[in-house]
């Protein structure tokens, strides 16, 4: 027996609930299938948990340097049974919420496998759901490389769910996920190293920004090693580890954690039979209409490949919605998407990088940038230090790039992202008044010229 819909949705990410629930909103009857967990990555192994842990890290920076301000205070002890408990009952709350945003205004929740039958059909826990659309939103999967003892090492998805605090930890990888749980480990109070193969961790990244951030993190305590990789791993007699390195040193450890990339999940989903295009990565081949080359069938979210972020997911279910089942009004824009890295201290980025700038407007670039001792760190004593950096075009004075290292970067780059949107000069940060004092007064106060590219 086959159930007839407007949509049906294959994951329940970011993405894949918001075009679910925003279509069923406009009366059309959905169903999202999901075999693993609603809210996908970000709410269950991705962003929220991450930043709980983050929180916590960030504990024991603050209580050490209270003393500076008069406040004697100390870390007696610290949980991680407590931390991971705590963490898995919000993540718990904000699954049933995600379950009444999809039934609220109508979807229909198949906990199954999907899997693509036809063009105009899915497969899921033994029905047949005929629709006239199909949308695939299974996001993405840790990456774990092929080498000796591998079995031995966690991912950035098993690590929510740690049974035991280790001591001491290897991080390996330079993005994100990397760079933030090498944070979450040091303030914790493991021992951690994160090993990168490459010459400097954060690829992609503005490149004052990366030698910054780096030099701060070991600052923290992390140990940080470029051009170093691991060969293999061995499990010890008394239940550690030894992490043998491609420089011939021999690590001993509690645990190794691999934050090495994510890959589209998209294996298991029939795509390969009905004759859905995929990237060598694996990622579903789609247009700037989400559709793939079999008409019908459409993706979205980290599986096309676009930046794997939680808003772009958002806003393409947003779009998606509109071309589909609205006006046809709206379409993506990727060129400017602020983020952040919640690394100690954080990161927060928007629009082009200097490099980026230099190849794009070469002869037509000034750098406005300000590096400086916070002023809650000249009584913590922390030699913690700020790097804020603005790129403008000079041929029309428009902000293309603003980048900063420091406490709450990503707070103060959000709002800056909207004025770039809007098309902010460096007149128009000029002439706006300061917040003082503030940290973020300093993006409205350089007056500066750092050099011209």
């Amino acid at each position: 027996m086959s159930d007839l819909y407007d949509l049906v949705v294959i994951g329940a990410g970011s993405g894949g609930v918001r075009a679910a629930r925003m279509a069923a909103a406009t009366g059309a009857r959905v169903a999202v299938v999901e075999d693993l967990y609603l809210g996908g990555t970000c709410v269950n192994v991705g962003c929220v948990p991450k930043k709980l842990f983050v929180y916590a890290s960030e504990y024991a920076g603050h209580t050490g340097e209270a003393a500076g301000f008069g406040v004697n205070l100390t870390r007696e002890s610290f949980s991680w049974s407590t931390l991971v408990e705590n963490k898995t009952k919000e993540i718990n709350r904000l699954n049933g919420i995600y379950n009444n945003l999809l039934e609220g205004p109508g979807v229909e929740v198949i906990r199954a496998h999907g899997k693509v039958v036809s063009a105009d059909c899915v497969e899921a826990g033994g029905r047949l759901l005929k629709t006239q659309r199909i949308l695939i939103a299974t996001g993405g999967w840790p990456y774990m490389p092929d080498l000796p003892g591998i079995e031995h090492a966690i991912d950035s998805n098993d690590v929510f769910s740690l049974e035991t605090f280790p001591k001491r930890i290897l991080v390996v990888g330079g993005g994100y996920i990397a760079v933030e749980f090498a944070g979450i480990f040091n303030g914790l109070g493991a021992g951690t190293s994160l090993l990168y193969r490459g010459e400097q961790i954060l690829r992609g990244f503005d490149n004052e920004i990366r030698s910054h951030a780096a030099a701060e993190i070991v600052k923290s305590g992390v140990d940080l090693r470029t051009n170093t990789d691991i060969v293999s791993i061995e499990r010890e007699a008394n239940g550690g580890l030894i992490a043998h390195l491609n420089n011939g040193e021999a690590i001993h450890c509690d645990a190794v954690m691999y934050a090495t990339g994510r890959k589209p999940r998209t294996e298991g989903l029939g795509l390969e039979a009905v004759g859905v295009e995929t990237a060598g990565n694996g990622s579903i081949v789609a247009d700037e209409r989400f559709s793939t080359n079999i008409p019908g069938v459409y993706a979205l979210g980290d599986v096309i490949g676009t930046p794997a972020l939680t808003p772009v997911a958002l806003q393409q279910g947003m779009v998606f919605v509109n071309q589909q089942f609205g006006d046809d009004t709206r379409s993506m824009n990727y060129d400017l998407i602020p983020t952040a890295v919640f690394c100690q201290p954080n990161i927060g980025t928007v629009g082009l990088t200097e490099e980026q700038a230099a190849e794009r407007h070469a002869g037509d670039v000034d750098i406005y940038t300000s590096e400086f001792r916070a002023l809650k760190h000249t009584l913590s004593g922390s030699p913690e230090r700020t790097l804020m950096k603005m790129v403008v075009r000079r041929s029309d004075d428009r902000v293309i790039g603003a980048h900063m290292v420091g406490p709450d970067a990503g707070e103060i780059i959000q709002g800056i992202a909207v004025a770039m949107t809007a098309g902010a000069t460096k007149a128009h940060f000029d002439q706006t008044l300061g917040i003082h004092p503030t940290a973020a007064e300093e993006f409205v106060t350089m007056r500066t010229l750092t050099r011209s590219i």
